[in-house]
C-alpha cells in the first residue's frame, strides 16, 4: 500500500489559499475514487490530509507512516511549492522546498527527505511587486488563477492514478 497525504492548514479561512493546494487535490483524489482509497494500476493508495497544521504536518505524517508501517518511498506528500510558476507541478522523490516549513517538519519527524514530493506550483507573484512568500501564501487564490490551479489539480491527480 501507499500512502498519499495532502498538506494545508484546518479552517474555513484556509480553504481557498495557496497554501492548502495538497488538501484540493487530496479532495479531488477522493472524489475521483469514491472514497479515501484509490487502487490504480493495481497498487492500493491510501488517501488523507493532515489534521495538523503547516508547520507541524511532521506529526501527523509520523504517526500515519508508522500506522501502516510504510517506508518512506511509499509516502506521496502532495504540497504548494513556491519555486514553481501556477499551472506547473513537478512529482520528485527527495528535494522539497528550501523553504517550506510544512516539509522541514516532515523531514525532522521522518528523519529523511526521501518520500515523494508532489509539488504543485503557485507561484504568479507579478516580478516587480513580489509579496512575501510567508504572506503569499496564506493568501486566496484569484478566480482567474484558480482556473488554472484546477486543471494542474486534475492533472496531478490523473498522474497519481498512473504511477
Amino acid at each position: 500500500m501507499k500512502l498519499i497525504i495532502g498538506l494545508g492548514n484546518p479552517g474555513a479561512e484556509y480553504i481557498n489559499t495557496r497554501h492548502n493546494v495538497g488538501f484540493m487535490v487530496a479532495d479531488e483524489l477522493q472524489k475521483v475514487a469514491g472514497s479515501k482509497k484509490l487502487v490504480a494500476s493495481g497498487k492500493q493508495f491510501k488517501i488523507a490530509k493532515s489534521d495538523k497544521f503547516m508547520n507541524e504536518s511532521g506529526i501527523f505524517v509520523k504517526k500515519l507512516s508508522s500506522n501502516y508501517n510504510l517506508p518512506t518511498t511509499d509516502l506521496y506528500i502532495v504540497h504548494d511549492d513556491l519555486d514553481i510558476k501556477l499551472g506547473e507541478y513537478k512529482i520528485q522523490l527527495g528535494h522539497g522546498p528550501k523553504d517550506h516549513n510544512g516539509i522541514r517538519s516532515i523531514d525532522e519527524a521522518l528523519g529523511t527527505d526521501q518520500y515523494w514530493h508532489v509539488k504543485v506550483g503557485v507561484d504568479n507573484r507579478p516580478l516587480d511587486n513580489k509579496p512575501l512568500g510567508i504572506e503569499y501564501v496564506l493568501q486566496n487564490f484569484t478566480n482567474e488563477e484558480r482556473i488554472i490551479l484546477d486543471k494542474v489539480i486534475k492533472e496531478v491527480c490523473h498522474q497519481l492514478k498512473n504511477l
